[in-house]
């Protein structure tokens, strides 16, 4: 039943909706009808897969000395962003007091769509910003060019990085810059390598799939990239010590960091996320038992590492040709003693 009794109101509206069905798909770029009758407007605004919206329009009693009754839905955008897009709505229908309320509504609709690109991640944004940063962490947003710069601040060391997210997220990843960082180069290429990587599996499918895995579904990167680069790189980096000699891995200072990757104090990460000394973890790696991978002193984790490659059977074997030589070398030294 129509909300608008008044018959000459009902015609006006009449009118104005056949105006909606005759322009509406050139006026709003991704619009569809789903209704257009007296007693609502429903219209579905798409602009990119996770970024669509159905927008419910209601006539009300004294329309259009009356701003039309809006209504959002939406199964990707989140319920409290629905929410203030409904009170931006309202506020904008003011405007049109008096005028034909339902094609300037659907534009504000899409445009809002069009100009705000980090709608699609509206939920992590505000976890980054309320749960994940701290006091002494920096945020700048750029809403139209859909890009966060984030600092992070830890000890002396810190770690700036430009996420840029892409019009189609979540079905393209977010994409990762480094901006600058006092950590050593090596670690820096690590945390952000490793960020790209986690990103790119959000949005790809693997190689090889069982055949009862579900259809591969892109997820959202944003947040998942975001807890990596604070939780598990420039939060907990300076502070690690090297789980085999239990010293501090990174010195206090940034710039006492040594950048000789031969250098026994050369900081090395592994895959694992813990951080060894270059000497340490060299002696270690090359020492046995070596039977099922060497394995992290702090996680037990199998240790991965592009500088420490040989399987458990050619580390044996390097080994065991080691300690032979270093026998031999033994016995030519006791008997160059005994001639002496």
């Amino acid at each position: 039943m129509a909300l608008v009794s008044d018959p000459e109101t009902q015609k006006a509206i009449e009118n104005e909706l056949e105006i909606v069905k005759k322009t509406l798909a050139e006026k709003v770029v991704g619009s569809e009808i789903i209704s257009c009758h007296l007693v609502a407007v429903n219209v579905r605004i798409t602009r990119t897969k996770f970024k669509n919206v159905i927008v419910l329009l209601q006539f009300p009693e004294k329309y259009p000395n009356s701003g039309i009754l809006v209504e959002l839905k939406s199964k990707t955008l989140p319920p409290r962003l629905l929410s203030k897009m409904m009170e931006l709505c309202d506020q904008e229908a003011k405007k049109f007091l008096g005028k034909p309320q339902v094609i300037p509504m659907l534009i504000f609709v899409r445009r809002f769509l069009d100009e705000n690109p980090l709608i699609a991640c509206s939920d992590e944004l505000q976890y980054v910003k309320s749960k994940l940063l701290s006091d002494t962490d920096e945020l700048k947003i750029k809403q139209k060019a859909g890009v966060l710069n984030i600092r992070i601040n830890q000890d002396k060391y810190h770690l700036d990085v430009k996420i840029t997210v892409p019009d189609d997220y979540h079905s393209a990843a977010v994409k990762i810059e480094l901006k600058d960082s006092n950590f050593p180069e090596n670690l820096v290429r690590v945390f952000i390598g490793q960020a790209v990587d986690m990103a790119r599996t959000c949005v790809e499918a693997p190689l090889r799939r069982r055949p009862k895995d579900p259809p591969f579904e892109p997820k959202p990167s944003l947040r998942l990239v975001c807890d990596f680069l604070v939780d598990q790189c420039a939060r907990p980096c300076p502070q690690q010590r090297c789980p085999i000699c239990q010293k501090r891995a990174l010195p206090e200072e940034p710039k006492e960091a040594v950048t000789e990757p031969t250098d026994h104090q050369y900081v090395e990460r592994v895959y694992c996320s813990h951080l060894f000394h270059y000497g340490c973890l060299d002696k270690y790696m090359k020492t046995p038992p070596f039977q099922g991978g060497k394995k992290c002193p702090a996680c037990k984790q199998v240790i991965y590492h592009d500088r420490w490659k040989v399987t458990p059977k050619l580390a044996e074997e390097r080994w065991a040709h080691h300690e032979a030589k270093k026998r031999e070398l033994s016995e030519v030294v006791d008997f160059l003693g005994d001639c002496l």
